[in-house]
């Protein structure tokens, strides 16, 4: 990864977990942006920043709760401070499975509290530093489960249709404001080390699978740096991704 020479712009990720957020923080270094991430602990964002600022690219690597409306202010106002917040991306997880039975109060609030709450309080706030300046681009990051519900995840899925909703409603109301709101529907498994880990659970080697089964995160970044530089004539708010071997 080489840095093209940095703009007077920030692109602030919120969930910069080690695989589809660090990909998109990465990908947005190398085309100048300064980039402000955050994640639950700081710590683990040293590996990213490193990588970055070897590059020749700008990382600032903060510890929010995303779910605490104090953190997600206070970071986006340190992102917009530095310089104007041009993009702002929102990619928490949140995706667990558990029979309705086994489905506590606590995990129901908690998954929503991540994965939608927080998808809006996002929204919100980089919506303010971007109305100011007449421009931006906000992306939620989706899943299948935004489009419809399976076994085990009614939390999951209701958190994600709130949050397709949030996005969806945001993007009526600001696209002609000239902000830019997408959602991106990852209709698939990434190759990730919690994706490999499921696909042993259920009796299978992932390094045993055909290749282009699993979905490479810079090939997602990608999708997310294609969203942000459309013309404003063509904006897209949904685009959905997937293997071409994934069946849907």
């Amino acid at each position: 990864m080489s840095s093209k020479p940095l703009r007077n712009a920030t692109c602030a990720v919120i969930g910069a977990g080690d695989f589809i957020g660090s990909a998109i923080a990465k990908k947005f270094a190398a085309e100048g942006y300064a980039v402000f991430a955050g994640r639950r602990t700081a710590e683990k964002l040293m590996p990213l920043k490193a990588e970055i600022e070897a590059a020749g690219g700008k990382c600032f690597a903060r510890g929010l709760d995303a779910r605490k409306e104090e953190d997600i202010t206070a970071f986006l106002n340190e992102a917009d401070s530095a310089a104007p917040l041009d993009v702002c991306i929102f990619n928490p997880g949140a995706n667990v499975n558990f029979p309705i039975l086994e489905t506590t109060e606590r995990v129901f609030r908690k998954v929503w509290e991540m994965a939608c709450y927080a998808g809006f309080l996002t929204g919100r706030e980089a919506a303010r530093h971007m109305l100011a300046r007449g421009k931006g681009t906000i992306l939620f990051t989706g899943a299948t489960a935004s489009l419809r519900g399976g076994v085990g995840y009614a939390a999951f899925a209701s958190a994600k249709f709130g949050l397709r909703a949030v996005a969806q409603s945001m993007a009526r109301e600001l696209g002609p404001k000239n902000i830019h709101v997408a959602h991106l529907i990852i209709d698939a498994g990434v190759d990730t080390a919690f994706v490999r880990e499921r696909i042993r659970e259920r009796g299978t080697d992932p390094d045993s699978l055909p290749p282009d089964t699993l979905m490479n995160p810079q090939s997602v970044a990608n999708a997310y740096w294609y969203l942000h530089t459309q013309p404003k004539d063509a904006w897209t708010f949904e685009l959905d991704l997937r293997p071409f071997r994934e069946r849907w």
